[in-house]
């Protein structure tokens, strides 16, 4: 089995080593233009050249979650590609997400911006019951914020383009069920996928339907949100603020009004890092699976863009 590495921005030699040391019987070489042909490959931000020169190609594996990226290539038909499942990053989206939306529950901004007055002073408690947290998005990473969410019993509520069903959550899907699931929602958590129909899906009329005074956190992608409608909801006093930790440009240039905007926090795309053991062991157990024709999960659709 020939598998070769091409990830943008990524040191590839811890990567080969731990592939080199999980699959001892496929020859692992990272990729440069003209590099032999190979079976598999793992990727992020690949280049066309690279999609272009690897004809043998039958697998891309994602470092990420997300592939709209990858997508946006000229993929040969037949080419299957695959995106990681969790590999660690469940736990830490369901980490920054439970943070986020505590810090606005309890108010910790304004007990930041008393600290630097040298204020003593209390908030009142806000009810709990009144709190619910919407969650676009219920896949893996969407269900393992959820539970993380009921832990600290908040009303939870999702939103799927298909029907789910998670205990404990409130669940809306289509189309149909998009204005009630925002009507509800006191803090909205996009963690949806990237597609055409999800593309400026955070725009002045979709956050609008929020209940007033609501917060917005992004954790999916940049263009999911646009973001001068954000702005504007903000100013406006309809939106209480906003938690983004991505951006339609990263990073996001200095000037860019969320920097400096007050009621916005701003995080370098971190909220949940691939993580190479984790990642490296999940490759390894897929390229087995396949190799004794299993199916395999984390298969993306390319029509439905995940």
């Amino acid at each position: 089995m020939q598998l070769t590495f091409c990830c943008t921005h990524t040191a590839a030699e811890p990567w080969l080593a731990g592939l080199r040391a999980a699959l001892p019987e496929a020859e692992v070489s990272l990729w440069a233009p003209g590099a032999p042909l190979a079976d598999h490959a793992i990727v992020w931000a690949p280049p066309q050249a690279f999609i272009d020169e690897q004809t043998r190609l039958q697998t891309l594996f994602n470092i990420g979650a997300g592939v709209d990226g990858l997508l946006k290539l000229r993929l040969p038909p037949g080419l299957q590609v695959v995106r990681l499942d969790d590999a660690g990053m469940a736990v830490q989206m369901a980490e920054y997400v439970c943070h986020a939306v505590i810090r606005h529950f309890r108010e910790f901004e304004q007990y930041d911006a008393a600290q630097r007055e040298a204020r003593w002073a209390f908030r009142k408690p806000r009810r709990r019951e009144d709190f619910s947290v919407g969650l676009l998005g219920l896949g893996v990473l969407g269900s393992r914020a959820a539970q993380a969410l009921r832990a600290f019993e908040f009303p939870v509520l999702g939103w799927s383009r298909g029907p789910k069903a998670l205990d404990g959550v409130r669940c809306h899907h289509g189309p149909d069920g998009l204005h009630d699931f925002l009507a509800g929602t006191q803090v909205l958590v996009n963690l949806l996928p990237l597609t055409l129909e999800t593309e400026n899906l955070l725009n002045r009329d979709t956050l609008g339907r929020l209940r007033p005074g609501a917060h917005v956190i992004n954790v999916a992608r940049g263009a999911h949100l646009v973001d001068d409608d954000l702005l504007a909801l903000l100013d406006r006093g309809h939106l209480a603020g906003a938690t983004l930790d991505v951006s339609r440009t990263e990073p996001l240039p200095p000037e860019h009004p969320f920097w400096h905007h007050p009621r916005v926090t701003v995080t370098p795309h971190t909220a949940a890092r691939t993580l190479r053991d984790e990642s490296i062991a999940q490759i390894a157990g897929k390229l087995r699976a396949l190799q004794r024709g299993e199916p395999i999960a984390g298969v993306v659709d390319p029509q439905r863009g995940y």
